[in-house]
């Protein structure tokens, strides 16, 4: 017997139509290329999304065609991420940190139709152009007359009128996709539906996942190409919050501003970006109060404990740790403090509080290790496998990648974590950078964080090098803050009460910087081609 309830679709759709009729006074946001503010209602954001979805209805883009953008966190883009959908296409996100080579195997993979690209990022779009055939380019934040055979966004949203009446897509169908910035291999396309995306929306209202309300004022960090912005734009229209977005100015002192500026009481962003601002806030002690923020999400990589007590402690702003991957939408877990620690002492806290926590609702988790499934006791590695209704099932157009989803569909992340009695995890590295030094594994990640709790050290890195004695020995790449001093020596006599002997880096290598991913995640792949000569020390 079934139940007797409408079968109502879970669409980006009835997420925009919310908005659009109860929160039209809402502000939203912006910072421009050349610095000055912009600001706009939800109402006019709305008309302008319609009118979007008309223009490219017009220029005959098809229900299920790939619109892709290539653009910073602003108001065009945010109408990109509904307007596109709205009438049927399938929003694609590029990545506008990738080499040209690699963004250009991407459009042709996804096959794009058309692409809105940011004036500023013109250069980059025409060194990806002759390498592809996308019939439609369209310029947003235009400030002169476009090229021949472009478009020029504002000048057809100004000619077009509303698309209203659009039917409803089917909650199955593709509304937007993101491709993997791996470090090895093509990237791989994750496509998104409609029902996938609103879940994931609902998961992350909740005060499981980020708790976005009405009166907060949202400023996601976290670029709009990477990963959905962690879902912050959908999440941020579906309960009328204000939105306030950064644009290409991801400095401290631009975010700093933004967030007093704007009054900003959530917000997001990978760890290095939030050592930044800690870095410029310790420079310039007392001069800004952002005490309105009460909660800064974090993820991307590890946060180091160092940092979210300083944060707290120093400037009395809340870290809130989460983990996921673009394939998970990217949602997986976040580190709320649970009732049972309540009276914990602060140290208790604040060593929970970098795990990175309990699996969202929906999300299930189990780890698996060379013998079978690993038992839940916070001490016992394994790769995390992941399922739930916002999991990628397979990749767009990749059928040798299979093996990535076991053969009972649950998605392996590639992760390697402990998950304790209560379903903690923590995550120790991933599998390609995880050490097995004499037959015993060694996490990276959790050497890493613990460095970056020194008090000369910037940043740290951890990268296997090779050993005639024990095959693999960690090396700690250490990046040292401006006027700071630190030997070896000393470092390591820092990491010798946190970890077994055998734990502890023999080798330190003092470097200016530590490579990034497009993501602003440290890419080991760099340091262990800059170091794939180097001998551990005996």
């Amino acid at each position: 017997m079934n139940g007797l309830m409408m079968d109502f679709p879970l669409t980006l759709s009835a997420i925009f139509r919310r908005a659009e009729s109860i929160f039209r006074r809402q502000e939203i946001v912006w910072r421009n290329a050349d610095r000055s503010i912009s600001r706009y209602t939800c109402a006019d954001f709305a008309a302008r999304a319609r009118r979007l979805a008309a223009v490219l209805l017009d220029l005959g883009v098809a229900r299920g065609d790939r619109v892709a953008t290539l653009a910073w966190n602003h108001g065009p883009h945010l109408e990109a991420y509904f307007g596109i959908p709205l009438m049927g296409a399938v929003l694609h996100t590029l990545n506008l940190r990738l080499h040209p080579d690699e963004l250009a195997y991407i459009v042709n993979h996804a096959d794009d139709r058309a692409i809105l690209v940011d004036e500023s990022l013109l250069p980059l779009w025409e060194q990806v152009k002759p390498k592809v055939n996308v019939p439609i380019v369209i310029v947003i934040g235009a400030t002169k007359p476009v090229a021949d055979g472009y478009l020029e966004y504002e000048a057809l949203i100004a000619k077009a009128q509303p698309a209203l009446d659009l039917p409803d897509p089917d909650e199955r169908a593709a509304a937007a996709m993101c491709y993997t910035t791996g470090t090895t291999g093509n990237p791989k396309g994750v496509m998104y539906s409609h029902r996938a995306l609103t879940l994931h929306t609902f998961g992350l209202l909740l005060d499981a996942g980020m708790g976005l309300r009405e009166n907060d004022t949202v400023l996601p960090v976290v670029p709009m190409f990477h990963a959905n912005a962690w879902g912050m734009p959908f999440g941020a229209i579906m309960v009328g919050a204000k939105f306030v977005m950064p644009g290409p100015y991801l400095d401290p002192a631009s975010l700093v501003d933004l967030f007093i500026r704007e009054r900003v009481t959530l917000t997001g962003g990978v760890p290095t970006i939030w050592m930044g601002v800690l870095q410029y806030l310790d420079a310039n002690p007392g001069k800004f109060d952002l005490s309105l923020i009460r909660a800064m999400y974090v993820g991307g990589s590890a946060v180091p404990q160092a940092l979210i007590e300083a944060f707290e402690k120093r400037y009395g702003l809340r870290i809130l740790h989460a983990w996921g991957m673009t394939e998970l939408a990217p949602l997986g877990t976040v580190s709320h403090l649970p009732p049972a620690l309540d009276d914990a002492s602060d140290a208790v806290k604040f060593a929970y509080r970098a795990k990175q926590g309990r699996p969202s609702p929906f999300v299930e988790i189990r780890a698996r290790g060379e013998d079978g499934l690993v038992p839940w006791d916070g001490k016992t590695m394994g790769e995390l496998e992941v399922r739930g209704p916002w999991v990628a099932s397979s990749y767009y157009n990749r059928d040798d990648a299979a093996d990535r989803f076991t053969d009972d569909g649950w998605f392996r992340t590639g992760d390697i974590a402990t998950i304790d009695e209560d379903a903690t995890i923590q995550i120790q590295d991933r599998s390609k950078d995880l050490i097995k030094s004499g037959g015993e594994w060694i996490s990276s990640v959790a050497l890493e964080c613990a460095l970056m709790g020194h008090p000369a050290v910037a940043e740290a890195a951890v990268i296997p090098v090779t050993s005639a004695k024990w095959i693999e020995r960690p090396l700690a790449a250490v990046v040292l803050k401006p006027g700071a001093s630190a030997t070896p020596q000393e470092l390591k006599a820092f990491l010798a009460p946190q970890f077994a002997k055998f734990w502890l880096p023999d080798d330190y290598a003092f470097v200016a910087a530590i490579p990034r991913t497009s993501a602003g995640k440290f890419k080991k792949s760099e340091l262990r081609d800059q170091f794939k000569d180097y001998q551990a020390a005996e």
